[in-house]
């Protein structure tokens, strides 16, 4: 089995209401749970705000601490999963899953073996 990772992109701002979220972690439950009982699932997170974040760069034999994201964008990094699949069209299936119950664009990218 190959393993894959499945980036969610958010758009920056505030998350929805929790009348709009509610259904949509439901859902994400449903296809996480159909993920352990298939095998696929290794690992998935959800990340804090891209406020949050430290760039750690280094340069000139020292190391320069950024605040924030890497880059500006109108959307980040949101969460992620690691699957294992057979091959990319299994892993793109599930991608697909995620992107309908989200609303949002999921990157399928293979892992290095």
């Amino acid at each position: 089995m190959k393993r894959y990772m499945l980036t969610v992109f958010q758009p920056n701002g505030d998350p929805p209401p929790p009348e709009v979220l509610g259904p949509v972690f439901s859902e994400l439950e449903v296809i996480n749970q159909e993920m352990h009982e298939k095998g696929a699932w290794l690992f998935s997170a959800r990340l804090h705000s891209p406020e949050t974040a430290t760039v750690v760069r280094y340069r000139d034999d020292d190391f320069l601490l950024t605040d924030g994201p890497y880059v500006e964008g109108k959307e980040h990094i949101g969460g992620f999963a690691l699957i294992q699949a057979r091959d990319l069209d299994v892993a793109v299936e599930w991608a697909g899953r995620l992107a309908r119950a989200t609303g949002l664009p999921i990157e399928v990218r293979p892992v290095h073996e």
